[in-house]
């Protein structure tokens, strides 16, 4: 489908995937829009939806500066998906003992009463852990801003030791068959807690800016730090580290998940197809329009000519493996996933464990009052927002989750 809707009241027009966009982050597409430093348009992507600091959904080109905000504070949050050596008539009729395997190999989620169910991870790393960490000197690695500020990183804190966690919230461990019953394993995480930490400094250290430069600005999670300055120096490589980590952290729970699936089942397991690993909350140098600019992705995936990506429904509902169409209108960019139709809060309210059982039948998964924030019913039809981008990527393969981890 070709762009839905069209905004041009700010320095740049903002073009929309979609035909429905709440009035909230219409409005958040509009501020950016009104800022100086971006670049010949703001795209958004069928999955749109409001977010904190800046849209969801949203591609931002920015020139000679970045807004903190918009890339957000799950930096290097994005999906990893691998093609086993198995067909679905080699899983069990009940799922249960994989899902429970592979909650045992992940660190993870929420218990049943609302409490961590991941703290202390960090304690006891795996052997390929600590060799990786060991090999590779990660500590010399570190940015030396996250050094000079212990909040950014510390031992009472969610930090860089978390490596091989899933995390909290949308975050998920998915056993999933195609469309000819071939087995996939599939992830969502993140940075996890020192991508926090990280988004959160710069983003208050961009807001101080701002107003010492008395910078006016349509909405003050927009401040963005300018080349050059020592701030934006070292934003870009604590940046790099969380989405270098991020990238990483999928791969050691991929490495656990198949290690979990292969004990359940009782039979070694192959990947047969390179895995695929990708971001969707990042950003990143890039030529566009003729420009070199940084380019924002905050909630969408790159979606270049022949690039592979992952786009995930909800926890009861098909996901797709997509090729990139390389569409410059979009920035080479495409959804990320189904997007939310509404606040985790109002699904709470809204929904009850029953309608939880019923939109997620079929799948082996948790369906108690700690994940209704997760149901179905509270993200948008994957089919649509799929339909809305088939000028940005085709479908390679479409996948049914039949076990679902979620953080």
């Amino acid at each position: 489908m070709p762009i839905k809707q069209t905004i041009t009241i700010g320095k740049v027009p903002v073009y929309i995937y979609s035909d429905k966009v709440e009035a909230k982050a219409k409005q958040q597409l509009e501020n950016v829009s009104k800022l100086p430093i971006i670049h010949h348009h703001v795209a958004a992507m069928p999955d749109v939806h409001w977010g904190m600091g800046a849209t969801i959904g949203s591609v931002i080109p920015t020139i000679k500066a970045i807004i903190p905000a918009a890339v957000g504070v799950d930096i290097g949050c994005g999906m990893m998906a691998c093609k086993l050596n198995l067909n679905a008539n080699d899983l069990p009729d009940n799922l249960s003992s994989v899902r429970v395997e592979i909650e045992q190999a992940v660190p993870h989620g929420r218990t049943n009463n609302g409490g961590r169910n991941d703290k202390g991870a960090w304690r006891n790393p795996s052997d390929d852990i600590l060799a990786f960490w060991s090999e590779n000197d990660i500590k010399k690695k570190i940015p030396s801003v996250l050094n000079h500020h212990p909040k950014l990183i510390g031992r009472r804190t969610n930090s860089y030791n978390h490596l091989g966690t899933l995390g909290t919230g949308n975050h998920f461990i998915e056993v999933c068959l195609d469309e000819k019953n071939d087995v996939w394993i599939m992830l969502h995480s993140g940075s996890r807690g020192i991508g926090n930490r990280i988004g959160m400094y710069f983003i208050r250290l961009a807001r101080k800016e701002a107003e010492r430069q008395q910078i006016h600005l349509p909405d003050r999670d927009l401040a963005y730090l300018p080349e050059g300055s020592t701030i934006f120096n070292d934003y870009i490589k604590a940046v790099k580290w969380a989405q270098d980590f991020a990238l990483v952290n999928r791969q050691f729970m991929m490495q656990a998940i198949l290690l979990a699936v292969s004990k359940a089942l009782k039979k070694p397991i192959v990947v047969i197809e390179k895995a695929i690993n990708c971001h969707h909350n990042y950003v990143e140098i890039e030529i566009h329009y003729n420009k070199k600019v940084w380019l924002t992705r905050k909630g969408a995936i790159r979606a270049r000519k022949g690039d592979l990506g992952i786009i995930p429904g909800s926890m009861g509902t098909k996901s797709y493996i997509v090729r990139g169409k390389g569409n410059p209108e979009s920035f080479h960019s495409c959804a990320h996933g189904a997007g939310r139709t509404m606040s985790r809060n109002e699904a709470k309210r809204r929904f009850t464990v029953t309608d939880l059982a019923e939109q997620t039948s079929g799948v082996e998964c948790r369906k108690d009052k700690q994940v209704i924030d997760e149901i179905p019913g509270a993200y948008k039809d994957i089919d649509l927002v799929m339909e809305n981008q088939n000028d940005l990527v085709e479908i390679v393969h479409t996948l049914k989750q039949v076990v679902c981890v979620k953080g």
